[in-house]
């Protein structure tokens, strides 16, 4: 067993070894130009190879070039754009191979169904899908893959002796990212193994839109699912991509988008659980215009403090205001420890001038995704679980916007959103709140340091009167390069060029201070 796993280790690394040594440059020289004068066939060349190989690497390799595709801290743009592209289809397994499963856990088949179509309507990399029919009902049986858990734990192995080093190989900056996304991702692809985890996720976001009109979410048949097994009622639909379908039906498909981008937004901004998959495969349409919501096994949640930090971010790159950015980064818990805050400020600062320019509403999802490519992969940083979910779940809305070519502002309908949620409100008095409370810090470190400067005026007014000896000048620089350190230290979280400047001042008259002494 340990010889297998050695191999499987050797052989995926020889694989993986051309897609990292050609990241390692594409990402530095992206950094470095940030995303600008490259050779981008050169980049969406190797982007096309990364794909390639994913895809002749099997089903977990599948889901990770998936999951790679949001990460726009760790992947340049070409190859975002690239890996977006990776569909999670795999030839189905033979049916003889998954009756045992649905046999072990639901009974012998002809006992369990009027009929079932032994021909798989899809096969994705844990699971393949079938039509059936219970009582008279049409269903979708979606049954997990034979022996994937096995190939799953293998692969998970395998990748994380590999990942952690390859991406520190390509940037040390990505240490704290690759350690968060790959266990991110394993977390997700057990998740996702688990039918009984999707059931209860289904149930809970079609409790959520029971009182949306516009919104179809399937029901989940409980007494014919399993941990394995997911039987669903069957609802067919037009693809929300299917632009030929959509306009035959007569479909608006200029309000499909901007009912696509409310429905996902409400799932993030009203309740905890958001589907965090809504590719082209996941969403129908029907003759009326109304949303179909299928497959359930990604989600996302968050909770309505991470939720106001996540709009107060929104709200400070709207307003272009760097400061209140890197503030609701540092709340999101996005930035390691001991970052150094006026870099990271300038930087974004920089960015958000140079691509928004002065039209608020130019900026959409893709404008973030540019933010984190070309300003965040410049330092350590790391992209919580479900704010990285939340990045896939935009971006993938934003690829369907972009298939239909209609009339959408990102900005427009997501402010539309946060004012029927009343939300804005809450957002700014919570930064109103933090800013009091670093304002009160700041006051208080003052005060500590007033005893101090007040014995120093003493002390001098003293020494004026009475000159002192030349052993009292140590003391009197001590307090005088003291003050002067600690009032900068003060002053470094607001202006890093004043505080090292102060810092440096002090240390120049400690300096000068010894010498005198030593005459």
């Amino acid at each position: 067993m340990a010889a297998i796993s050695k191999y499987r280790t050797l052989r995926t690394f020889l694989k993986l070894l051309p897609l990292v040594l050609a990241l390692r440059k594409d990402r530095r020289e992206w950094v470095r130009r940030e995303g600008k004068n490259v050779n981008f066939s050169r980049y969406q060349r190797n982007a096309r190879n990364a794909l390639r190989t994913f895809v002749s690497m099997g089903p977990v390799y599948i889901k990770l070039g998936q999951w790679l595709s949001s990460r726009a801290d760790i992947l340049p743009q070409p190859y975002l754009e690239e890996l977006s592209k990776l569909q999670d289809e795999v030839p189905a397994a033979p049916f003889e191979r998954v009756r045992p499963i649905i046999e072990k856990d639901l009974g012998p088949i002809e006992r369990t169904f009027e009929f079932i179509d032994e021909n798989a309507i899809s096969g994705a990399s844990l699971g393949q899908v079938y039509r059936a029919r219970i009582s008279g009902r049409e269903v979708i049986v979606k049954v997990r893959r034979p022996d994937i858990e096995k190939v799953v734990e293998q692969d998970i192995r395998v990748l994380k002796k590999i990942v952690p080093f390859a991406m520190k190989f390509v940037d040390p900056n990505l240490r704290y990212s690759a350690e968060a996304m790959l266990s991110q991702f394993i977390e997700t692809m057990h998740e996702e193994m688990d039918y009984t985890i999707e059931a209860q996720n289904l149930k809970a976001i079609r409790r959520n839109f029971r009182d949306y009109s516009k919104v179809v979410i399937p029901s989940v048949l409980d007494g014919y699912s399993s941990k394995n097994i997911l039987t669903m009622e069957y609802i067919p639909g037009i693809k929300i991509t299917n632009v030929k379908a959509l306009d035959e039906a007569g479909i608006d498909r200029e309000q499909l988008v901007i009912r696509a981008h409310k429905v996902f937004f409400t799932m993030l901004l009203r309740h905890e659980l958001f589907h965090a998959d809504p590719h082209p495969g996941n969403i129908s349409v029907t003759n009326d215009g109304s949303l179909i919501l299928y497959d359930f096994g990604m989600v996302g949640r968050l909770d309505a403090q991470t939720r106001l930090k996540l709009i107060r971010l929104y709200l400070a790159l709207v307003e272009k205001d760097a400061a209140r950015t890197v503030n609701a980064m540092d709340d999101l818990g996005m930035l390691m420890p001991g970052y150094d805050r006026g870099i990271i400020e300038q930087g974004i600062g920089l960015s958000i001038q140079a691509m928004y320019g002065t039209k608020v509403d130019r900026m959409e999802v893709r404008a973030l995704m540019d933010l984190a490519n070309k300003t965040m992969s410049r330092f350590p940083f790391k992209l919580p679980k479900h704010l990285a979910l939340y990045m896939r779940m935009a971006s993938i809305l934003e690829g369907i916007y972009l298939t239909h070519k209609v009339k959408f502002r990102f900005i427009s309908v997501l402010q539309n959103i946060l004012q029927e949620e009343d939300v804005i409100k809450e957002a700014y008095i919570e930064e109103i709140k933090l800013s009091f409370g670093r304002f009160v810090k700041s006051v208080e470190a003052g005060i500590a340091v007033l005893p101090e400067i007040r014995r120093f005026i003493e002390d001098t007014k003293r020494m004026r009167e009475n000159p002192p000896k030349p052993k009292n000048t140590l003391l009197a620089g001590s307090i005088l390069a003291s003050a002067i350190f600690v009032g900068s230290t003060i002053l470094y979280s607001d202006s890093m060029i004043i505080g090292q400047a102060g810092m440096a001042g002090s240390a120049i008259i400690m300096a000068i201070t010894v010498a005198l002494r030593g005459r």
